[in-house]
C-alpha cells in the first residue's frame, strides 16, 4: 500500500507540476532529481473473459467491475485477486454500469429493451442481491446510472415518445420511479445515449448530496450535453463540438470535477473511422463547450479527473489511453491497450476496464 501511495503521489505531482496534489506531501526524490514520470496501466488478472464497461473505483485497494454475461467482480486487495459476486441467474444480462458506495454496497444496471433493463443492489459485498427495478415498457432502453450521494440517484434511458427517460431513487437504489418528461427537452431525430462506459449520465457527488447532473448524447445531426440542476426534474441542452451526424458518433463519456469544470469525450466508435474532434471542455457547467486544441487521436469512451487535481485527467478507448495536464485543452497518449472505461477514487486510486476481462490500476514509470 505504501509503495502504491508513493507512486500515485509522485505521478500526480509530476503530471500536474506541483508537489501538493493528492495527499499534500512534499516532492519525492525522483521529482527533485527532475526525472520524468509517465502514467501507466498495470494489468491485473481478472480471471474472466467478460467485457467490462461498468467500473466503480472505491479506493486504491477496492473496485467493482460489471460486464457481459451478467458478470460482477470485486477486488479488495489492489486487484491482486477478483471475486466473482455476480447476481444469481443473471448470465443472460448485459451489465453496463455499476455505482459503489463502499466495499459492501453497490448498484448495477443491466441494459436492453423491455425487461432486459434491470437494476440490482447489494449490501453485503455481492453475497446477496436484490432486483430493485425491472423495466416494463417495451419502448424503454436504459443505458447508465449515477448517484448524487448514498441515497439519491438517477438512471438514464433512451428517448421514449421523443424525450429521454429518467428514473430516480431516493433510497439508495432500493426503489425507482420514472420522472415526468415535462422537464426534458425534445430529443433530436436519431438521438440516444451510448451505454459504452457508464458515463452517459454523471453527477456532482458528495456526502451532502449534489443536485447537478449531465447527459451525453449522440447519434443525431449534432452531439449535445443536457444539464439538470434539480436532480433530473428539469433540463437544459447545449451543443458539443464532438463528431456527429451518424448513429455511431457523439459524446460517449462525461466527467465533472465540480459544478463548473467538465470534460467530454467521444467520436466515432467504429474501428478505423477518424475522430478528429474526440474531446471538448467546459468551464461553465456545460452551458458552453470548446473543442480541445489537441484532442486524443481516436475515439474515446471514458474519462475521469484525477482526484484533487484541477488540471489532470485520463481518457480511455479501444485504441489507447491519453492524459491531459491542462484541464482538457491538450491530450497526449500514454498507452495503446484497449479499455472502455476509467474511474478514480477520492484517495487517488485510478482503475480502467475493458474487453476480454481487462482490468488495470494506474501506476507510473520513469522516463529517460
Amino acid at each position: 500500500m505504501r509503495r502504491t501511495l508513493t507512486t500515485l503521489r509522485t505521478l500526480a505531482a509530476a503530471l500536474c507540476g506541483t508537489a501538493l496534489v493528492l495527499t499534500g506531501t512534499a516532492a519525492t526524490p525522483a521529482q527533485a532529481a527532475g526525472k520524468a514520470l509517465t502514467p501507466a496501466w498495470e494489468l491485473r488478472d481478472s480471471g474472466s473473459d467478460a467485457r467490462f464497461r461498468g467500473l466503480a473505483a472505491v479506493s486504491r485497494t477496492t473496485a467493482w467491475a460489471a460486464g457481459t454475461k451478467g458478470t460482477v467482480l470485486l477486488t479488495r486487495d489492489r486487484g491482486r485477486s477478483w471475486r466473482n459476486v455476480s447476481p444469481p441467474g443473471a448470465g443472460t444480462l448485459e451489465f453496463r454500469d455499476v455505482e459503489a458506495f463502499d466495499a459492501r454496497r453497490a448498484v448495477v444496471l443491466a441494459i436492453g429493451e423491455g425487461e432486459a433493463s434491470r437494476v440490482f443492489r447489494t449490501d453485503d459485498g455481492g453475497t446477496t442481491w436484490t432486483e430493485t427495478f425491472r423495466n416494463a415498457d417495451p419502448k424503454a432502453f436504459y443505458d447508465c446510472l449515477a448517484f448524487f450521494d448514498a441515497r439519491h440517484g438517477i438512471a438514464l434511458g433512451d428517448p421514449v415518445d421523443g424525450r429521454f427517460r429518467v428514473l430516480a431513487t431516493g433510497d439508495g437504489g432500493r426503489s425507482w420511479r420514472v420522472l415526468p418528461a415535462s422537464g426534458m427537452p425534445d430529443a433530436l431525430p436519431g438521438e440516444a445515449a451510448f451505454a459504452a462506459s457508464g458515463q452517459c449520465v454523471v453527477t456532482t457527488r458528495g456526502r451532502s448530496g449534489g443536485r447537478d447532473a449531465w447527459i451525453a448524447t449522440g447519434g443525431a445531426a449534432s452531439s449535445r450535453v443536457l444539464h439538470s440542476a434539480d436532480r433530473g426534474r428539469t433540463w437544459t441542452v447545449t451543443g458539443a463540438p464532438v463528431p456527429a451526424g451518424d448513429p455511431a458518433r457523439g459524446v460517449f463519456g462525461l466527467a465533472f470535477r465540480d459544478r463548473a469544470h467538465g470534460l467530454a469525450v467521444g467520436g466515432d466508435y467504429r474501428a478505423g473511422q477518424p475522430s478528429e474532434r474526440a474531446a471538448a471542455v467546459s468551464g461553465d457547467g456545460g452551458a458552453t463547450w470548446n473543442a480541445s486544441a489537441r484532442p486524443p487521436g481516436a475515439y474515446r469512451s471514458g474519462v475521469a479527473w484525477l482526484p484533487r487535481s484541477r488540471t489532470t485527467a485520463l481518457a480511455v478507448g479501444p485504441t489507447g489511453s491519453d492524459v491531459t495536464t491542462d484541464g482538457g485543452r491538450t491530450w497526449r497518449a500514454f498507452d495503446t491497450g484497449s479499455y472502455d472505461t476509467v474511474d478514480c477514487a477520492p484517495d487517488g486510486g485510478c482503475w480502467a476496464a475493458g474487453e476480454k476481462g481487462r482490468l488495470a490500476r494506474l501506476t507510473a514509470r520513469s522516463g529517460r
